[in-house]
């Protein structure tokens, strides 16, 4: 930005929109009840970070693509670093007790984390696929998930990433229809293997991933536990399945292939 393009009136408070961000608390029960406030930006910043997680995911897609190591590390990593702070949120939520969320859980009414449509977009970008994860969401965020899931997947960037780097990935893998769910591959581990013994820069990039991998079912484990020990085995806001929903989604990899390799080194 060139000098005279400089807004001399811009202050913290402006740039940030701090007083727009401050506004946006708002607390439905009666007095309000103390512990609203954290539940509301708790959940606030979750988002924040979902749109930071998206942003940053599709940089990485297009450096993975580009086969730039270097900016595909970096990247991977600071998800990875992002991801541990929404691990340790939940420390925050935690000092909550089942009491202090029931003096005002009857105000949330039917809304319920399982429409957070960020989150949806996330796990999109992933690699999941199947019709379940976006069903009950408006209709404009359904069509934008159909277009992540209909393109490379964060696991399809890595495959092209390794081919440019000059190992050979089966063809009919590369060409898969994106909008299946990829299922794991012996003749792909085989290739992941042979990466971890003689490419030491992508197989650091795949350590990267692995890493990612780690950390979103630690924060899903530490999601289950948080709300197991606020709300027991209650159905969730909104009537989801609660704690027996969640449960469901734990030990359940992103990236299979690079588990398998494990027992094979």
């Amino acid at each position: 930005m060139s000098n005279d393009q400089v807004d001399p009136a811009l202050t913290y408070t402006s740039y940030l929109a701090v007083d727009e961000l401050l506004s946006l608390q708002r607390p439905l029960s009666d007095g309000p009840e103390h512990d609203e406030m954290l539940f509301i930006i708790i959940h606030q910043s979750y988002e924040l970070w979902f749109k930071q997680l998206i942003h940053e995911f599709l940089a990485a897609q297009e450096a993975l693509e580009a086969g730039d190591t270097h900016r595909s590390l970096a990247l991977l990593g600071r998800i990875r670093t992002i991801m541990k702070v929404c691990v340790a949120q939940i420390d925050i939520l935690e000092t909550m007790t089942p009491l202090q969320f029931n003096s005002f859980r009857s105000y949330l009414s039917s809304s319920s984390g399982f429409q957070s449509a960020q989150f949806r977009k996330v796990e999109a970008i992933l690699g999941r696929r199947d019709s379940a994860m976006a069903g009950h969401l408006p209709a404009n965020v359904q069509n934008e998930i159909s277009e992540i899931t209909n393109r490379n997947s964060v696991w399809d960037s890595l495959l092209l990433y390794i081919s440019k780097r000059g190992h050979v990935i089966p063809a009919e893998v590369l060409a898969r229809d994106k909008s299946v769910a990829y299922v794991a591959n012996p003749e792909v581990q085989d290739v992941l293997l042979e990466v971890h013994r003689n490419d030491p820069e992508s197989a650091g990039v795949c350590e990267r991933l692995l890493d990612i991998d780690e950390g979103l079912q630690e924060w899903r484990y530490r999601h289950v536990k948080m709300v197991e020990r606020t709300i027991g085995a209650k159905m969730g806001t909104g009537g989801s399945a609660g704690v027996k929903y969640l449960a469901s989604t734990l030990f359940n990899p992103v990236f299979v292939d690079l588990w398998e390799i494990r027992s094979r080194f």
